[in-house]
């Protein structure tokens, strides 16, 4: 995934919005209707964190490589499953599960090039 190195305050602020932004839960909590709609409905929120983030810091700034990229990687899932308001069975299950895995190990490597990048390798 590469290193990051914030470059001013702006950056470093932007690098640690996102950290926190990708600490949140992706996978869905006991209160789950089985749905895939509701199972993805808190990569909308990180998604429209990252527009945040990208309005907020210059256009060169690197960190936004690491924004776009979660964008990327959240866009798939969302699409697939946002308005799928049916429950799921067991193919559905395991699929649903494998876009939500690939999900949470990237927010993982991101998170990590974060954190050693902006000097919060301690808390990964």
């Amino acid at each position: 995934m590469g290193a990051w190195q914030p470059r001013d305050e702006v950056e470093s602020g932007t690098g640690w919005r996102l950290w926190l932004a990708l600490s949140t839960r992706v996978w869905p909590d006991e209160s789950w209707d089985g749905t895939p709609a509701a199972a993805v409905a808190g990569l909308s929120e990180i998604a429209w964190e990252c527009a945040s983030l990208r309005s907020s810091c210059p256009g060169d700034a690197p960190v936004l490589r690491l924004v776009d990229s979660v964008v990327f990687v959240v866009s798939l899932p969302l699409e697939l499953w946002r308005d799928d308001h049916v429950p799921v069975d067991a193919d559905r299950a395991a699929l649903l599960h494998s876009d939500l895995a690939g999900v949470v190990d990237h927010f993982a490597g991101v998170r990590a090039v974060l954190a050693e990048g902006g000097g919060w390798a301690e808390l990964v």
